[in-house]
């Protein structure tokens, strides 16, 4: 059977951090790719470590080749690929571990040619969320023109890494990196898939972190005439890419906009911030889980593995809808039938404060998801989800099945049924006691 996705993977001088970036992909909640490991000539041990993974994993495939560049050893592994999507990788980088299946799912659901996802810009022990446009969704392609012409020389649209493509597209208009120049080929690639799609996703969960461990021109050795050349070879893509997907009136109303580029893209090629607002600590921005504690017996730890399983499923849909995880478990309460009296009965059954859960109320009120009324007579608490609140209970309702399947994985028909009879009666028994 032929993978779903096919997962790229440049390899020159990376033995210190090969092993992270292969994991992160073996580790995938996703299982259905094949990952491409090109070996680009690398003198270090890069290769023999690559040949390892081969040997120990079936979906592990290694292409070598005498040095060529990062360029040329994406087209290899283009050449080679069987997936329905491709994802890039940059080897120094890693992914979070549903990237994969948040990048898969989105292309599945929208019908989109392409996905854009958030990612982490990891500085030292730092590490920040970095993304452009601010709602999740599906663009037109001139729609995510618009967005990509505020920010032109952003990482963001500008990378690879952090998107989803469709290997058909790119084999039906044979789609390459250009290997005559080396800054901004990943754009040049981007600006020419771009052209021949329709629709793209914006995800706003962050699935990649990225590493600026990278030189800029100077430092590879380029001189400033190459450089200047390959910058106006980069603006005559992006000048065409704008004529081609705005029609003449549109581009001539844009047309300053368009020679942004020029200004924006006029450093070193350093086009990605070394910090940014809202950093955390490396290993602070997703929910901690305690290894041990998810290995151990008993009722605590039982507990504690279904609340973390949940929160695993919940927490993109917090970073996607801009939503804190009290806000997320609050609506994920509210989307099931409940009747609660006060807001002491919901703390009690969420597991909050009720301080805490009347600023919870009260934000989740200001964003216009929910109408919020307290009866004195008789006393009584009644939450409404309003219609803005629809895609996010819709992401919910997957939150659900993606919980029940990693549970009931591996369950026969047979084993479902005794196991809702048993939990039945394991239920009577409690509220027995209760």
């Amino acid at each position: 059977m032929k993978p779903e996705v096919s997962i790229i993977v440049p390899v020159y001088k990376a033995e210190k951090f090969i092993k992270r970036c292969v994991d992160s992909i073996l580790n995938q909640e996703y299982t259905n790719f094949e990952l491409l490991l090109i070996d680009d000539g690398s003198p270090d041990s890069s290769g023999k470590i690559c040949d390892a993974y081969a040997s120990s994993d079936s979906r592990v495939r290694v292409l070598h080749q005498e040095n060529s560049g990062v360029s040329a050893a994406r087209n290899h592994a283009l050449d080679k690929a069987q997936g329905t999507y491709i994802q890039f990788l940059d080897s120094d980088d890693w992914i979070t571990p549903d990237a994969t299946k948040l990048l898969v799912r989105s292309s599945q659901e929208s019908g989109c040619d392409m996905v854009i996802a958030d990612f982490y810009r990891v500085v030292g022990e730092r590490v920040s969320q970095k993304g452009d446009i601010d709602e999740d969704g599906a663009l037109s392609r001139e729609e995510f023109a618009e967005h990509m012409m505020e920010n032109p020389a952003d990482f963001y649209y500008g990378v690879i890494w952090n998107k989803l493509y469709r290997r058909d597209i790119i084999e039906q208009f044979q789609l390459r990196m250009d290997t005559r120049i080396s800054w901004c080929e990943d754009f040049m690639f981007n600006l020419e898939y771009i052209r021949h799609t329709e629709h793209i996703y914006a995800l706003k969960a962050p699935v990649y972190y990225y590493v600026k461990t990278k030189g800029s021109l100077v430092a590879q050795g380029a001189s400033i005439t190459n450089t200047i050349k390959m910058k106006l070879m980069v603006f005559d893509y992006y000048n065409n890419f704008y004529k081609n997907v705005f029609n003449e009136e549109e581009y001539d109303k844009n047309r300053l906009q368009v020679y942004r580029f020029l200004l924006d893209a006029a450093g070193d090629g350093a086009v990605a911030p070394s910090i940014l607002p809202g950093t955390k600590r490396l290993g602070d921005e997703r929910s901690f889980v305690c290894r041990e504690a998810l290995e151990s017996e008993g009722i605590v730890m039982d507990a504690y593995r279904n609340h973390k399983l949940l929160e695993r499923y919940l927490e993109p849909v917090a970073l996607k809808n801009s939503l804190t995880m009290n806000e997320t478990w609050v609506l994920l309460y509210l989307s099931h039938p409940h009747k609660v009296s006060d807001k002491k009965e919901l703390a009690d059954f969420i597991g909050i404060s009720r301080r805490t859960l009347s600023v919870t109320l009260q934000k989740l009120t200001a964003k216009g998801f929910i109408k919020l009324e307290e009866l004195r007579s008789p006393k009584q608490l009644i939450i409404t989800l309003l219609p803005e609140s629809d895609d996010i209970i819709s992401d919910l309702a997957v939150v659900q099945s993606d919980y029940d399947q990693t549970r009931f994985s591996g369950f026969t028909e047979d084993e479902l049924v005794r196991y809702a009879q048993l939990s039945e009666k394991i239920k009577e028994n409690i509220l027995r006691v209760l």
